[in-house]
């Protein structure tokens, strides 16, 4: 039903990402004559789902059990065992079925459409919030949100917005500002920081190796617990790939406490150890013993790592293996396990910022999502203090919020 200028909407969705526009479509799907506007404040909508793997749409990951899946967000992770059971990967996987959208599972659990194009998420939900005639308005940042007599009043830059109910779906964002109509309305939050980022150090001789991949490393924080284990890419300005974003989300809090200056120690391979190599070496000596140790790496090392080891290890390019000492020996596997690279700094993981942080779950009925403190106010995705590892689980975390916000504004609606 289309909303007359000055009457009261039945729910205003603030923010036009992902779990915004699955909570607006499916408050319409449980209940066809609720009015529903979305509120966005830049002119684009669904920018994270564009940009999210890669243009392809990391929709999901594979279902696994819920305590299971849960383990995968550094923060909500009590929470959401609680919450998958009432809407899981293989419900969202269901739900695009019934719109005709298949999605196929990679090698490593992520899920994505058949079409590998964003482009098909976001011209579903377009289609959704035509047909079931539900409002959009871009360019319209919230500006203040006022309560009186059980009616919400929003205000933007050009009027004010009058509506039963709120879903705030605003994403995430280290800038306090970001909450501060939250924060006037005394809805508690946790302190900001940013997470799946990753480690600079841009003045390290590593930069020279820009592109080379390791697919099972061991890489630990020094000083700390922190330490995180899968693919590891060298950049022109650093660190990446999985094992670091992992420690990036893991350590959000710990590193920003450090203002992301610390020092990581790799293991280039999550299988050695002191003694493994030392069998390694040995072998080496007994069956190459005249071959150059440059033309001879140790598997998986790369050659281009591994010169850089020998050269650091103080390993020319003439020795052999049957001419290595002691000390070279203890050099070079020390350089393997436990290999020092300085960090200064952070960077962001492609487009695909999250923030560790936002509206603190202690003050969220997780039952319906709806504020402890200000009923009618409900919460869905990344605004709340939850976050995920990358692999489709930040999406998992909206879609699961968006339904259960949506389903228990419709509960509310109906007993009007």
């Amino acid at each position: 039903m289309t909303q007359q200028t000055g009457s009261i909407f039945d729910v205003v969705v603030i923010g036009g990402g992902a779990s915004g526009f699955f909570s607006a479509i499916n408050i319409v799907e449980k209940h066809r004559s609720a009015s529903v506007l979305i509120v966005e404040k830049t002119h684009q909508v669904l920018s994270k789902v564009k940009v999210s793997g890669g243009g392809r749409c990391n929709v999901t990951h594979q279902e696994l059990p819920f305590k299971t899946f849960a383990k995968h967000y550094p923060r909500g992770e009590k929470e959401l065992r609680l919450l998958f059971q009432e809407f899981s990967s293989t419900d969202i996987q269901k739900w695009f079925e019934e719109k005709n959208i298949t999605l196929k599972t990679e090698s490593d659990g992520r899920m994505f459409p058949e079409s590998n194009s964003s482009q098909t998420i976001i011209d579903c939900f377009a289609k959704e919030i035509q047909k079931k005639n539900i409002q959009l308005k871009t360019s319209s940042a919230v500006i203040n949100v006022r309560k009186e007599n059980d009616i919400f009043y929003l205000t933007t830059a050009t009027e004010e917005i009058k509506t039963r109910y709120i879903v705030a779906c605003t994403g995430g964002s280290q800038n306090s500002n970001h909450y501060s109509w939250l924060q006037k309305l005394s809805q508690p939050l946790t302190t900001l920081h940013p997470s799946l980022f990753t480690f600079n150090a841009a003045d390290h001789v590593l930069k020279n190796l820009a592109g080379v991949a390791l697919p099972h490393s061991k890489v630990r924080i020094r000083n700390s617990k922190l330490i995180e284990e899968g693919p590891l890419l060298i950049t022109h300005w650093g660190l990446s790939g999985p094992a670091i974003l992992k420690l990036s989300a893991w350590g959000a809090v710990e590193l920003a406490e450090r203002q992301y200056e610390f020092d990581v120690l790799i293991c280039w391979a999550d299988h050695f150890t002191e003694v493994y190599l030392k069998e390694e070496i040995n072998t080496c000596i007994k069956e190459h013993g005249k071959k150059k140790i440059y033309n001879t790496p140790i598997d998986p090392i790369p050659k281009r790592l591994w010169e850089l080891l020998l050269l650091q290890s103080d390993i020319t390019e003439e020795l052999t293996w049957n001419g290595i000492s002691h000390k070279k020996t203890n050099k070079l596997i020390e350089h393997l396990i436990s290999y020092p690279v300085a960090v200064k700094g952070k960077t962001t993981f492609k487009e695909e910022f999250v923030t560790a942080g936002g509206v603190s779950l202690q003050y969220i009925n997780l039952h319906t999502m709806e504020s402890k403190n200000i009923p009618g106010l409900y919460f869905a995705g990344e605004v709340l203090n939850i976050d995920g590892l990358t692999g489709g689980f930040n999406f998992q975390a909206a879609w699961t919020t968006a339904f259960i916000a949506a389903k228990n504004i419709v509960i509310s609606l109906n007993k009007k």
